[in-house]
Order: C-alpha cells, then sequence, then structure tokens
C-alpha cells in the first residue's frame, strides 16, 4: 500500500536533538514534565499541543523523522530509549513490536480505549490491541461524477462495467489494484497462492479498456476537470476532490476496504511514559479527537468522535470490512509485479 506519510514527510529538528541531549541527567521530577513525541512533522493542531501542556504542566518536545524506517532505525540505535511516544504507519510498528521495542500500554492510564472504532482494532500488527492506540486510518476509495455516470456504483466490481470504457482513473500502487481485484473476487488483498493472483491478473487486464489514467499525484484533477468520470482515489485525494465538486458521490465498496492505519504507541524504554498514556488518552478524547483528525484529513479511528468530526472522514456504520496490505513471500510479490507490469502495458 503506498505509504501513508509521502505527503507529511519532514526534517528531524536540530533543536529538538538539542533539548535532548540537554536532557540528559534531568532528575525524575524534571523528566515527568516533558513528553518527546517522535512522528512526522504536522500531525497535531498546535491548539491540541498547547492545551494538553496547559492542561497537564507537561511540556511536549515535537520531534520529526521523515520516513517510517528513519523511525525504526532511531529506535532501535536508542534500544528503545530517548522517545515517550511514537506515531507510525502499521507494518513498522508491527516490526517495532517484533523487535521489543514497544512496551503495553496500561489501559487504566488510557481509560478512553474504549472511544476507539472497533473496525480499526485488532489488525495485524496488534491482533489483542495490547501496544497500540490508532490515529487515523488512510482509505482509498472510490469517486464518481454522477452526472455523467448512468448508473450507481457499490463496489469495486462495477468498475469493470463496459459502459465506463476510457473513463476511469486509477492510483498508482501495484499492491493496491491488485488488491482491490482480488476483493472484487472474493479474495484477501494478501493472496499468498501465485495460481490466485494469476487469476487475478487475467480480470485486471479484463479492465485496461476501462482505464484513463494510471497516476500517484493529483489523481483527483482528472475527475475535476472532466477527464475521467471515475477515480479511485487516496485519503487525501478524496477530501481535496470533495473540497472542490461537494456532488461528486463517495462510495465504500461493498466487498471492503482496504486501508493503511497510523498508530502510537510507547517505546519499551521510554523516559516517561506516564506522560505518553496520558497524552494517548488525551487524543481520545471526542472533542479533541475531532480537532485532531480535521486537521491531518484522515478517518477518524476514535468512534466517540464520529459525531463531531467533518463527516467526510467517518466510515459508515454499515461498513464492517476492511484489510490492511500486509507483506507476502518472495514468490507471491513476483506475481504481483508481473500483474501490474502487464496491466500497465495493456493500459498505454
Amino acid at each position: 500500500m503506498k505509504k501513508m506519510k509521502k505527503w507529511m514527510a519532514g526534517a528531524l529538528c536540530m533543536s529538538v536533538a538539542a533539548s535532548l541531549m540537554s536532557g540528559c541527567g534531568q532528575s525524575k521530577g524534571s523528566e515527568e514534565k516533558e513528553l518527546v513525541l517522535f512522528t512526522w512533522e504536522g500531525m497535531f493542531p498546535q491548539e491540541v499541543l498547547d492545551g494538553f501542556e496547559e492542561e497537564t504542566g507537561i511540556k511536549i518536545v515535537y520531534s520529526n523523522f521523515d520516513t517510517d524506517e528513519t523511525m525504526l532505525e532511531k529506535l532501535a540505535q536508542a534500544k528503545g530509549g530517548d522517545y515517550d511516544l511514537v506515531i507510525a504507519d502499521d507494518y513498522i510498528v508491527e516490526a517495532a513490536i517484533q523487535e521489543g521495542l514497544v512496551q503495553k500500554l496500561d489501559k487504566e492510564k488510557v481509560s478512553n480505549f474504549k472511544n476507539i472504532n472497533p473496525l480499526y482494532q485488532g489488525q495485524f500488527y496488534d491482533p489483542a490491541d495490547e501496544y497500540t492506540v490508532p490515529y487515523g486510518a488512510g482509505i482509498p476509495l472510490i469517486v464518481y461524477d454522477p452526472e455523467t455516470v448512468d448508473f450507481e456504483i457499490k463496489g469495486y466490481e462495477d468498475l469493470w462495467n463496459e459502459s465506463l470504457k476510457d473513463s476511469v482513473a486509477l492510483t498508482a500502487n501495484y499492491r493496491v489494484i491488485n488488491g482491490i481485484t482480488l476483493l472484487s473476487m472474493g479474495k484477501s488483498m494478501n493472496e499468498e497462492d501465485p495460481a490466485v493472483i494469476e487469476e487475478a491478473g487475467k480480470k485486471l487486464l479484463e479492465l485496461a479498456p476501462n482505464v484513463r489514467l494510471i497516476q500517484d499525484d493529483n489523481t483527483q484533477n482528472a475527475l475535476l476537470n472532466g477527464e475521467a468520470s471515475v477515480a479511485f482515489l487516496y485519503t487525501s485525494q478524496v477530501t481535496q476532490a470533495l473540497a472542490e465538486n461537494p456532488d461528486l458521490k463517495v462510495v465504500y465498496p461493498e466487498e471492503g476496504l482496504g486501508f493503511g492505519i497510523m498508530a502510537g504507541f510507547v517505546p519499551s524504554e521510554a523516559p516517561n511514559s506516564e506522560a505518553a498514556f496520558e497524552f494517548l488518552n488525551y487524543i481520545l478524547e471526542p472533542e479533541i479527537s475531532a480537532q485532531c483528525f480535521d486537521y491531518i484529513g484522515y478517518y477518524c479511528t476514535t468512534q466517540a468522535a464520529d459525531d463531531l468530526v467533518n463527516p467526510d472522514l467517518v466510515v459508515p456504520d454499515s461498513v464492517t470490512k476492511g484489510e490492511i496490505i500486509q507483506n507476502v513471500s518472495e514468490e507471491a510479490d513476483a506475481a504481483y509485479n508481473k500483474n501490474w507490469t502487464e496491466f500497465k502495458a495493456a493500459c498505454d
């Protein structure tokens, strides 16, 4: 799946590094007044950070990384220390847990855990919900112009409708497009059987006549300027498309969602895990969650905030199926790549 943070990458703040260095040797009492938050740039509205500091007296030291892999490398070098709270993508969180760099949540101190939407719980990276708190979901969706499409689109299967010839815009992630094809066949997005993946490749080739373009950046523009009548878009592109044309229709595919989740966790040797638990509990407050999701533009993972957040960021209650793309075997990945290469050639 396309890494959720492509448009949120930031550079490591040198002043934060200096702050961390100067913090060495502090007394326990002074440590309890500081929370070192390690995540991408621009993940929280300033008023939320200021509100937490005002409410608790705990100063937030905001440290940035540019990629998930950079985060994991730095956390491993620190042996699970230096940082009190990390927010990163699902697949890298799984790696951090497997490497023993994450401590279990103290649910008594994160009493607002009950506010989390069950749809985003029990995922592959934390199946028992022992280590993480979800913080937003990226969900690629179908969006179409009802003025130019003469039937109601309900799922991925409808993208193959012959009436959509040369009018579908797709994002360019090979696993995601293979994945939605598999979902249309009643299979998993993480199918490992090469024979089943080959069948998905044959079906994908049948979609080629309907495809107008395949691109990752600003795919929504093809829908907005009329070049395409239907588009399969990343979360940020969906919100941009709706902002410019509220009459567009969004489809939560009946076959189930494919999504990615950002999640917060407390490193195994966090200097101030108490402050981290307090902050996680704070951002699970409905009003605070709504502020956060309206700001970052990802789907709301705090169910208790659904009535407060921008309704475009809330998955309907009727949607109960979702799957995250995971790593697969080399053999399966090669089969997915073969499908993708042949599909793109057919679309040219």
